[in-house]
């Protein structure tokens, strides 16, 4: 019996209508409104960690320590986003006020601020069943900006999804915050109807290239495309140069193995590929780390088959070599790894190049800073390469990071990309594959912008202003005026 039936068209109707219905009362709540909201339903989640955790150990077979950790990254997560409304950065307000002598022409008085797009349809992750889904990101990215919330939820984790959401709703109404302001659909119909529906102004996904290319084909093929942010593929490249392997070999061989495997390879940023100089002598060290990690459950069978096909393709090329076979009976999954040279990898690059998600990489041997850097300009956008040099690296890693810094969103110096911090500066996306947005993050503050647009007032009456952009700073926001970042009022 299914506890969680799909959403028939009836439901999906009111959902959207209450979506829609709550976005002006979002959008014209204060910060401070807003930010109460938002902090009411991370301690709500704190909260409610008890009972959800072991719903999510059961639908994801994640481990317990992992969830509590997403559920903290989560509420820690929001907590962030209501600091930042209080603060006024989200809304970017910039006043330049009317300037009679600039040249070459007068200037009016000008005053921008972000507002919130609408209602924004959120496709749930399965490999993070809290930090990527219900109470995720997206969610709390668009609720800062002021948008209404419907999320799809992940066919992997229902239950606990409709679990978080009678958490989350309950909060948010309890706060004040309007009714429809979150809610939860099921079914891959209710989805892709949604992400027509004119009501829902934007979008965002984690998931496969396939599935993320098809929901960005409905979104901007629509009568009025929307924007859709989607993550969706990443191979994510470490360089191991060779001063690094001198100082910290066995530390280099236990990071990868630990960093490749972890969560049984399904972060979006395992790295899925190591590269190595000709003659690094790591490859014992490294098989048998790998040869050490427990076998586990993957998240569901459609990864699992997704993994399965992936290393079936790997197993039979001709341009690698199984170092380390690996087992995927029942749904569950061991580590696999090949290893292969610059010039084969670049000649199956096709095959080489593609993410499997799962418990497998590839160690792909060097043999001057010419094939090196050869490496660095085969692979496609992604979200993160790592390096792993030293301070005699100096002059090969300056030629070598310009080129990643062109195809990814995040550059690791010696330390692994798994594992990513929630803060101002952190930036989760990079060019396509790895997201259809590469000016944007998923991850970190400056997410909500992915939700908001700017609307510049142009010698507008002061009781007509939005209240951040008066001459009175009754927000006490930081506001940027006549190009100084200030609290003060204006005139004063």
């Amino acid at each position: 019996m299914n506890d969680c039936p799909d959403t028939t068209p009836e439901q999906l109707e009111q959902v959207l209508a209450a979506a829609a219905a709550a976005a002006p009362v979002l959008g014209s709540a204060r910060p401070a409104e807003r930010a109460a909201w938002i902090r009411a339903t991370a301690d709500a989640l704190d909260a409610a960690a008890d009972s959800l955790v072991p719903l999510a150990i059961e639908e994801s077979a994640l481990a317990e320590a992992r969830l509590r950790g997403e559920v903290a990254r989560s509420s820690g997560q929001l907590r962030l986003f209501a600091d930042a409304l209080e603060d006024g950065a989200l809304l970017e307000p910039i006043i330049d006020t009317a300037d009679p002598d600039a040249t070459p022409i007068p200037r009016p008085d000008l005053r921008r601020v972000l507002v919130p797009l609408g209602p924004v349809l959120v496709f749930a992750a399965s490999n993070f069943p809290f930090a990527f889904s219900v109470c995720g990101g997206d969610t709390a990215s668009a609720l800062a900006a002021g948008c209404p919330v419907v999320v799809k939820s992940h066919p992997g984790h229902p239950r606990l999804s409709d679990a978080v959401a009678e958490v989350m709703v309950t909060a948010l109404r309890t706060a004040g915050a309007p009714d429809g302001t979150l809610a939860v659909v099921h079914g891959d119909r209710a989805g892709v109807d949604a992400l027509g529906d004119p009501r829902v102004r934007a979008s965002g996904f984690t998931g496969s290239v396939a599935g993320g290319l098809a929901l960005h084909e409905i979104a901007v093929n629509r009568p009025d495309p929307i924007p859709f942010y989607g993550e969706l593929g990443s191979l994510n490249p470490a360089f191991v140069l060779r001063g690094a392997l001198e100082e910290r070999r066995s530390g280099i061989a236990s990071g990868f193995v630990a960093s490749y495997t972890l969560g049984v390879g399904q972060f979006c940023t395992k790295p899925g590929l190591l590269v190595l100089p000709v003659g690094h002598g790591l490859e014992e060290e490294i098989v048998a780390a790998a040869e050490e990690v427990a076998p586990a459950r993957m998240l569901n069978d459609r990864i699992h088959e997704g993994y399965t096909a992936g290393l079936a393709k790997l197993r039979e090329r001709g341009s690698v070599e199984a170092l380390v076979t690996g087992d995927e009976s029942d749904r569950g999954a061991s580590a696999s790894l090949f290893k292969t040279t610059v010039p084969r990898l670049i000649e199956d690059a096709a095959v080489l190049l593609e993410e499997c998600f799962g418990p497998t990489s590839i160690l792909v041997e060097y043999a001057d800073d010419d094939e090196l850097h050869a490496a660095a300009a085969a692979f496609g956008g992604s979200l993160t390469a790592t390096v792993h040099g030293a301070d005699s690296d100096t002059d090969v890693a300056q030629r070598l990071l310009p080129l990643l810094q062109d195809r990814v969103g995040r550059v690791v110096w010696n330390g692994w990309p798994t594992g990513v911090a929630v803060s101002w500066a952190m930036q989760h996306g990079g060019p396509f594959p790895a997201t259809v947005g590469s000016v944007h993050t998923s991850v970190g503050t400056t997410a909500a912008r992915r939700f908001q647009r700017p609307v510049c007032y142009q010698d507008t009456p002061g009781d007509l202003l939005p209240e951040v952009l008066r001459d009175r700073n009754s927000l006490n926001v930081s506001r940027r005026v006549d190009g100084e970042i200030t609290r003060s009022d204006i005139g004063s």
